[in-house]
């Protein structure tokens, strides 16, 4: 049964979005894995990679390895590689003036470029690496319409994925200036077709690699624009990782297992140790050179782009996509919503303005208008494996699922994400493919997973003494 048999895959745009959008914007309810620095001078491990299920989002605090207060508790700060960015105690600017995004003051490049060294000492995990290939003098392909949805505001700080790029130093700085007032970004001057570079950046860990490219085409044979990408696709699906680290777990008995501030260590080393597994997408200008980027995939080459295996996989993605999208927003007005919400972010009329006059982003203070502008939904996936939905993953129907899912979640299913191979068999492989808006009596699986735009959760708000305050409560 190859893809096609199963996919009912209505449009170019409608499959298109959704595997792109998720792919980079997924928030899994069990990967809130952070980004944590071993420095060579600290005395500590600061913070905790955390590999479980992610807590429900109670508040926004940042974790910080400031020492602990006279009386014995621990404050509650900011992550110490964002310090110098803002503090929350100083300052309400943590959002751009409309309150869409999350924004930080402007940081120069130099601040950000990490050495393969450095890039090594960081535990980076569960982050975004973008591979760009560009010359000094290549055309600007605008990173910040890449990086402004992972920092939507309706996503909480310590959900927000750190953005890794690797690529030549002298093109990231023209675009630097639209992305200076966006955190949690660093960047690498290397190239992405070395090994050595990919993993100072732990490729295995991340969460997406995606792969882009801002040359121009050569006029003589169009179908190599995409050699580049195509090469470091295949060269990273050709590595191995070694994964010997396995997990530092703490002992109740052991005080080795413990930092100098008394917290457990608990490393959790869970990448792939095949790069075919690593989370890849990569962007093709020619639909035919789709054809070279899975090894394993026997469709026929003039098989249309969205009923290959690498495109309902959610691994490529042309440009020609977009004339699909927007013909679709010409026919129907009414689609402009949904593709705003799942490529943008969201918008207002303001931030397309001020975008659109090359101002920038501009910091703006935490009023209660612009903090309303967080209230709007966002994409997000769930799992039919365990939770309160588990029970339609054991041979439920698609279409209960979404009943269910709006009365009692407010969840608007859109779509499933599922295994190619359904088997158990040792030789599974680990490939999800999307299934766009299915049919009512479509059978559903426990692997599965669902594509849904979910309401914001505002959470508790951010408060500098709530540790203090919680210390309080339990003594008396």
């Amino acid at each position: 049964m190859t893809i096609r048999d199963v996919t009912p895959l209505h449009n170019q745009h409608n499959a298109a979005t959704t595997p792109l959008l998720s792919a980079v914007n997924k928030t899994h309810s069990s990967t809130n894995r952070t980004i944590n620095k071993l420095t060579g001078n600290s005395s500590s491990v600061r913070g905790v990679i955390d590999g479980g299920h992610s807590p429900s989002p109670d508040f926004n605090a940042r974790p910080t390895s400031r020492g602990s207060a006279g009386n014995g508790t621990h404050n509650t700060g900011i992550a110490d590689d964002q310090a110098r960015d803002f503090d929350f105690e100083k300052t309400e600017m943590k959002y751009d003036s409309t309150g869409m995004f999350h924004w930080s003051p402007a940081r120069s490049l130099e601040d950000c470029i990490l050495d393969r060294n450095q890039a090594a000492m960081t535990v980076l995990n569960g982050h975004v690496v973008v591979c760009l290939f560009a010359d000094p003098d290549s055309p600007l392909i605008g990173l910040r319409n890449l990086v402004m949805p992972l920092r939507a505001s309706n996503f909480h700080y310590h959900e927000l994925k750190h953005v890794v790029i690797v690529g030549s130093v002298d093109y990231i700085r023209r675009e630097w200036k639209m992305l200076q007032n966006l955190p949690k970004i660093s960047v690498l001057n290397g190239s992405p077709l070395s090994r050595a570079d990919l993993r100072a950046v732990n490729v295995n860990l991340c969460d997406m690699c995606v792969i882009l490219s801002a040359k121009v085409p050569s006029n003589d044979d169009p179908t190599l624009a995409d050699k580049e990408a195509i090469l470091a696709s295949l060269n990273i699906k050709a590595m191995t990782f070694d994964d010997t680290i396995g997990v530092l777990s703490h002992s109740n008995s052991g005080r080795e297992a413990l930092t100098p501030i008394g917290s457990p260590i608990v490393l959790q080393r869970r990448g792939s140790v095949y790069g075919a597994n690593v989370p890849m997408i990569t962007e093709l200008v020619n639909d035919s050179n789709v054809q070279f980027l899975d090894q394993d995939d026997d469709d026929d080459p003039d098989t249309e782009l969205y009923l290959t295996q690498p495109f309902a996989c959610g691994t490529a993605f042309a440009v020609s996509v977009l004339d699909s999208l927007m013909s679709t927003t010409y026919f129907n007005q009414n689609a402009l919503t949904l593709i705003r919400s799942l490529i943008t972010g969201g918008a207002t009329p303001e931030l397309e303005l001020i975008l659109a006059e090359g101002a920038g982003l501009r910091g703006g203070y935490s009023t209660p208008e612009t903090l309303g502008e967080r209230d709007r939904c966002r994409v997000g996936q769930i799992s039919l494996y365990d939770g309160p939905l588990a029970q339609y993953g054991e041979g439920g129907k698609y279409g209960d699922l979404f009943v269910a899912a709006l009365r009692n979640y407010g969840m608007l299913c859109i779509g499933l994400y599922r295994f190619r191979d359904t088997s158990s068999s040792v030789d599974a492989s680990s490939k999800r493919y999307v299934v766009t808006n299915p049919p009512d009596d479509f059978t559903l699986l426990p692997t599965d997973q669902v594509f849904v735009l979910m309401q914001f959760d505002p959470g508790l708000e951010y408060q500098p003494n709530r540790g203090e305050q919680h210390g309080r409560e339990g003594n008396s």
